[in-house]
């Protein structure tokens, strides 16, 4: 598809004007609202993780009402069933020829924009329905295929503090989210600021700044972006090196159980294009690898017992890889 020079200028000017909206209600985090536009951008899903009370789901309403696309809310919680999020059929009647029929009666999963809010409190038969819809972008039902409306996207949430009544993703389901966003507490001052803004009476205004032919357009100029070979390669050493059996690193042969897959490649490059276009560059530089390197490598790399034991986490061993695989030493021209 082609898009014209002044459509990917007025693009990119509304990007950082999508950040603005967001700011006007949600203080600081600044990378974590970078992610979940970059996730947009490259057509993935997120995971947000963070202690309660950190405006996770706040960011994602917020997100939504800066996207002049369809919203839904779906609370997980132990007795949710999977018709319940995708739908179900109902028996119905015709008035004119009294001849009974089922019709399927579409559920909350099909929006563009679906908030799965505290994902881990239902249990793996709930969650398992999601995985059609994350990775086909459609749902069977009753034996038809329904297409979900593009774009879609799913941000998931889930507290990593209570562990009781909760259902840990599964591996297969964790490497479906593009991008695992750790939700840190906020800075001093950010602190104040939420403090102050959000314990009067005035209530900010989201304006809507891009539609869904926008972030189409989007998605296809991201898969635009240059990159060069020998960062390509340098990809591939580094989620290769992430492989305890083939890896040389002793570092990764100590502490980690099994390394990320292709996918985590496909990730890291989609993204880091995202990335660079989000910050209106044509070409991909080694910052935006290694950036996005944590939240794509995160729910991809399974430390062993000893790692979780000696509190050495994924982002540790992403943090040790950046130093040790070795980078190209003149980047080629594109």
């Amino acid at each position: 598809m082609e898009i014209s020079e002044n459509t990917i200028n007025d693009l990119l000017e509304k990007l950082p004007k999508l950040k603005s909206e967001i700011g006007k209600v949600i203080v600081g985090q600044d990378h974590v609202v970078d992610e979940m536009i970059i996730a947009l951008m490259a057509g993935g899903h997120c995971l947000l993780e963070g202690v309660p009370g950190l405006a996770k789901t706040l960011m994602v309403k917020t997100l939504s009402q800066a996207l002049d696309l369809s919203f839904h809310r779906i609370q997980f919680t132990p007795d949710l069933m999977p018709s319940d999020i995708i739908g179900t059929e109902i028996l119905e009647e015709d008035h004119v020829t009294g001849k009974r029929f089922f019709k399927f009666n579409k559920g909350p999963l099909f929006a563009n924009i679906i908030l799965a809010d505290e994902i881990n409190r239902t249990p793996p038969k709930t969650q398992s329905a999601l995985l059609e819809a994350m990775q086909e972008f459609e749902v069977t039902y009753g034996g038809a295929t329904y297409p979900l409306d593009r774009p879609f996207f799913i941000l998931a949430t889930q507290n990593p503090i209570e562990q009781a009544g909760t259902y840990p993703l599964p591996e297969a389901q964790l490497d479906r989210f593009l991008l695992y966003i750790k939700i840190g507490y906020p800075s001093e001052q950010e602190e104040y600021g939420i403090l102050s803004s959000t314990t009067g009476s005035s209530k900010p205004v989201v304006n809507a700044i891009l539609n869904k032919e926008n972030i189409k357009d989007l998605q296809v100029l991201v898969r635009d972006v240059t990159i060069s070979d020998d960062l390509i390669r340098y990809v591939s050493s580094l989620i290769r090196s992430t492989r305890p059996e083939s890896s040389e690193i002793k570092y990764i042969k100590e502490w980690v159980r099994w390394g990320a897959g292709p996918r985590a490649g496909q990730a890291l490059i989609l993204t880091a294009k995202a990335r660079a276009l989000f910050k209106g560059r044509y070409s991909v530089l080694m910052e935006d690898l290694h950036t996005m390197a944590f939240p794509v490598l995160r729910h991809r790399i399974l430390m062993n017992f000893k790692a979780e034991a000696e509190n050495i986490s994924s982002d540790k061993v992403t943090a040790e890889l950046i130093k040790i695989v070795e980078r190209p030493k003149v980047l080629r021209p594109i």
